[in-house]
């Protein structure tokens, strides 16, 4: 079965090819670090599911590309010091690629983010 999106495909056939080809990149990452993550559209963006929860979001925006492995974010700020970050967000240029071991750790990160909450919140 497939976990590439043809939404997903559709949105990136409208992005800039440069910007394009460093979504894919992203993409082709995340899919080889997490070979059950399945994409999907959400809020607007690429997203990747896992277990049912969205793990991480991409994006093209004017003058660059967004990462959006949510809060996790700040744990990772020491290693993210190249790059302009918020708190869910990092922004990378077309032209960079974002290394394979930290999309990991921050993946990695927000799952166990998503997995706390889930276990602290009360069963119904």
């Amino acid at each position: 079965m497939s976990r590439r999106s043809p939404a997903v495909n559709a949105y990136l056939a409208k992005v800039d090819p440069q910007k394009r080809a460093a979504l894919q990149r992203l993409r082709v990452t995340i899919h080889a670090l997490f070979p059950k993550v399945e994409e999907i559209i959400s809020y607007g963006v690429p997203g990747f599911r896992l277990d049912g929860y969205v793990v991480a979001w991409m994006a093209a925006a004017k003058t660059h590309c967004s990462f959006f492995p949510g809060g996790a974010v700040q744990e990772f700020a020491s290693e993210l010091k190249k790059y302009s970050i918020s708190k869910g967000t990092i922004r990378f240029a077309a032209d960079e690629t974002l290394p394979k071991t930290l999309v990991k750790k921050l993946i990695t990160a927000r799952i166990l983010r998503v997995h706390a909450r889930k276990a602290t919140k009360p069963k119904k």
